[in-house]
């Protein structure tokens, strides 16, 4: 497989003006997508099951847990980034169908130029605005999705329109049955914009969990929170073990601890919807 270059950075200017980068990993072996000076991604071109940033291995601990252990999946990704989890989904399930949304061609072309996918892998992209290609799915695949990831950024921050109840609804009819969702959040002290945001799944919704660091889902430091939402119970008991595992010790909040994490928080309508918090430069400095 080609490899990415190393020697300088490669780049592509997006629709908005600013910068992505392909560039090597200082902290872990394989390469990152920087988009405007904030990592998006991280890929091991020699090792696709290697997840480096803490929420995108947690992403991995529920996939891992749908259906049977390698079992293929239909799996729809809104977001591309550098395509990491399809890849993961194509080593560990392979045969997997594979879909991938994203709004900027130019990203796009940057990481299938300098990060290739597997020969032979079923992961189709498309481009276009997450919410507009989510609400015109082919008929084949609403009600059959195994899989939903949502995980749309521009910049650092996600837009609004990718927040609301109304989106949540054209999300949950892409499941199947016994279909996850899983939402990429971030926030910071007081997590007012996630406290919403789990308010807006529950009520789209009825098993709901949401996996982060201690310290983040104690509102203590700006981070990632992953929400996993089916409209089947989720297998709930191994996830605290699981995630306590692993490098950096996690919680998981369901049932009555999760209702009053979002007590009194509204639920997100088109009307009111806003980006979440955008971080401090500071956060993402090496």
């Amino acid at each position: 497989m080609a490899r990415a270059r190393q020697e300088h950075p490669v780049t592509a200017r997006l629709s908005d003006g600013t910068i992505a980068r392909v560039v090597r990993s200082e902290f872990a072996s394989g390469w990152e997508l920087d988009v405007d000076g904030t990592p998006q991604s991280h890929v091991d071109l020699d090792d696709p099951t290697h997840l480096h940033f803490e929420y995108v291995a947690r992403m991995g601990a529920v996939i891992d847990r749908l259906r049977m252990p390698g079992q293929p999946i239909t799996a729809v990704h809104l977001g591309a980034g550098a395509l990491t989890l399809p890849r993961y989904i194509e080593a560990t399930r392979p045969g997997s169908r594979q879909q991938v949304v994203e709004l900027e061609a130019a990203l796009v072309e940057l990481v299938r130029g300098e990060l290739p996918l597997p020969r032979g892998a079923s992961i189709r992209v498309r481009t276009g605005d997450a919410r507009a290609v989510l609400e015109k799915l082919p008929p084949g695949l609403v009600g059959q999705v195994d899989l939903l990831v949502s995980d749309v950024y521009s910049g650092a921050q996600t837009p609004a329109h990718v927040t609301s109840l109304e989106f949540h609804r054209a999300a949950a009819r892409t499941l199947a049955p016994d279909g996850v969702l899983l939402v990429n959040v971030a926030d910071g002290p007081g997590l007012a914009f996630a406290r919403r945001q789990v308010a807006t799944v529950q009520a789209v919704l009825e098993h709901v969990a949401v996996l982060a660091e201690v310290q983040v889902l104690k509102g203590r430091r700006f981070g990632n929170l992953v929400i996993a939402a089916s409209p089947a119970p989720l297998p709930t008991e191994w996830l605290p073990r699981l995630m306590a595992a692993g490098p950096h010790p996690a919680k998981v909040a369901w049932g009555a601890e999760l209702d009053d994490f979002a007590r009194g928080a509204r639920v997100v309508t088109d009307a009111d919807a806003v980006p979440s918090p955008k971080p401090q430069a500071s956060i993402f400095e090496r």
